[in-house]
């Protein structure tokens, strides 16, 4: 099993934080926030990793080389202008292979355990499904959340809607259709699948929280902080 990080993002929200430094460089209870994704993914036993790099990016492969330090083995997929979340996975898809893969978003801070993820990801054909999203409450700097869910597959609507964490396992066949250097937003790939009932999901309750501005920073410091 692959996973993928996706810290390409130029972290906008995060300035003047991400002006010299990567978002995914910052730290959150002294470790940066890649680090601990890379370190999370390792314990639950995915250790091949692709990550995607644009604004800075040299800084991550420097601060993470091959991985071996962390118990990984990480490729590196370079993009000369970050392609939102979909268009990076269709230009990382040769380093990803053929089989079912997990993706997360490299400014996500969480205790989930990535291990059953793997077993999700591996029976995505078996379900019909191309994808498989994580959600979560809805935090409340999002309160009317993105999807539903129903019977273990996603909805586009719903009379309760959820979070998507930035957590997800795809099937390379739904980034077929996407030319690599292509800029193309997750977004219109899983509404399509939605549509076609492609999409599984489950409810996490467990700690999360979207690392998307200096005020969350602070937050999960905090917490990292008091353990």
């Amino acid at each position: 099993m692959k996973a993928m990080i996706l810290a390409a993002g130029r972290g906008e929200r995060m300035r003047p934080l991400t002006d010299h430094r990567p978002k995914a460089l910052l730290p959150v209870g002294g470790r940066p926030l890649i680090q601990r994704l890379v370190q999370a993914l390792v314990g639950a036993g995915i250790h091949d990793l692709v990550v995607n790099l644009a604004h800075l990016g040299e800084q991550i492969a420097e601060a993470l080389g091959d991985g071996g330090s962390l118990g990984a083995r990480i490729a590196y997929s370079r993009e000369a202008q970050a392609l939102e979340t979909a268009g990076g996975i269709a230009n990382a898809l040769p380093l990803l292979g053929t089989a079912p893969f997990i993706a997360v978003n490299a400014d996500v801070c969480t205790d989930y355990d990535f291990s059953g993820l793997v077993t999700t990801a591996r029976g995505l054909p078996r379900q019909g499904a191309l994808a498989h999203l994580v959600l979560v409450p809805n935090p409340p700097h999002h309160p009317a959340g993105d999807f539903g869910l129903s019977g273990g597959r996603v909805t586009a609507d719903g009379a309760v809607r959820h979070t998507f964490s930035g957590i997800g396992a795809y099937q390379p066949a739904l980034f077929a259709g996407i030319a690599p250097g292509s800029r193309a937003r997750l977004a219109d790939l899983l509404y399509s699948g939605i549509s076609q009932r492609q999409v599984t999901g489950e409810l996490y309750p467990g700690y999360w929280q979207d690392v998307g501005t200096p005020e969350r920073l602070a937050q999960a410091d905090r917490r990292a902080a008091g353990g």
